[in-house]
């Protein structure tokens, strides 16, 4: 193929023309190219969603691909290769995946957590990694009282349980979902308490919720504990049997957050001698077996994570996520970026 040529308007300093010379046509090509977003979910979103997201992504110009339930991690290798940008909900975004993204400059995680993002790689890579907080919230906040309710009523076994009405609610972790925890917590006639290391004291007294001084008296105070910590390097493994043996007669951990932040064989082993509290989780946890058998009438987990499993907040995760996308390759916007 022959040397393409093309004169630029812009004027040198002596007066001669520019000349910017391409070596290939593929090279022109490959500039004139509309950028493609894929979207690649093993769970997928709901299909008004998709069409959302795609409205947004073909509106900016752009060429939306879209990978749904794949079973091989090929599957994304091979979709990821001519890729610009990246939507995923709880697909991990592992060093694999961006070695073979070749264009990827940006991933976006339809939801808050993030630790399906290898941010490193991202980073090395020169990948933008965003997530949308906040979008599956209300979401994530009403499946808590979904279990709450089926925990305090025993499971509908047809034995009496107990209210909600005047029982202690604490919050570990008070951001959007916490907020919102709160918020139909009061709905419930409940006293509401919380903890967060990151939150100070007064913000959380200012949303009309009791700030703990510590952890420990979180777990110490409430009769149920609502869990919305990431799972990181300090938070695995960190809901264990010393911290639950804390809590009252007849108490309820509730994790809708990550299964990893359970020492799950200290909390197994505290619940066979404490035959009082009752667990359930959004995941199951790696032991859902031993739990299953042990626990019988005072555990549940849902099968695959539900917390952001609804209409509504597919739409508001998976647009925020195509929007944050555009805004970046137009306009550079960072706003939620996570590997800054």
């Amino acid at each position: 193929m022959g040397i393409i040529s093309i004169i630029s308007s812009k004027v040198a300093q002596d007066g001669q023309q520019d000349t910017i010379k391409l070596t290939t046509l593929e090279e022109l090509q490959q500039i004139i190219k509309k950028m493609k977003v894929l979207v690649a979910t093993e769970k997928p979103f709901a299909k008004v969603a998709v069409d959302g997201i795609r409205n947004v992504v073909e509106g900016a110009g752009y060429e939306m691909a879209l990978l749904e339930k794949y079973t091989d991690v090929n599957e994304l290798y091979a979709a990821v290769a001519d890729a610009d940008a990246l939507i995923v909900r709880s697909d991990k975004v592992t060093k694999e995946v961006i070695d073979h993204a070749n264009n990827l400059k940006i991933v976006v995680r339809a939801g808050a957590g993030f630790d399906n993002l290898d941010l490193d790689a991202c980073t090395k890579a020169g990948v933008v990694a965003m997530n949308t907080p906040g979008q599956n919230a209300n979401s994530v906040a009403e499946l808590v009282f979904g279990m709450l309710v089926m925990a305090v009523r025993n499971f509908y076994d047809g034995t009496s349980g107990t209210e909600l009405m005047g029982k202690k609610l604490g919050i570990l972790a008070f951001g959007n979902v916490g907020r919102n925890v709160a918020r139909i917590a009061k709905g419930f006639g409940m006293e509401v308490m919380a903890y967060d290391a990151f939150c100070p004291a007064e913000a959380i007294e200012s949303a009309g919720v009791k700030a703990a001084a510590s952890q420990v008296e979180l777990f110490e105070q409430c009769d149920v504990v609502s869990l919305h910590i990431p799972a990181t390097a300090e938070t695995r493994n960190s809901i264990n049997a010393e911290l639950v043996g804390k809590m009252k007669k007849g108490a309820i951990v509730v994790n809708t957050a990550r299964k990893e932040v359970i020492d799950e064989a200290s909390l197994l082993s505290l619940m066979k001698e404490r035959t009082d509290l009752k667990y359930v989780a959004d995941i199951k946890p790696d032991m859902h077996a031993e739990y299953t058998e042990a626990l019988a009438g005072r555990y549940f987990a849902t099968p695959k994570k539900m917390g952001a499993q609804t209409a509504e907040a597919n739409v508001n995760a998976g647009i925020a996520a195509a929007k944050q996308i555009v805004g970046y390759l137009k306009d550079g916007i960072t706003k939620f970026q996570l590997n800054k």
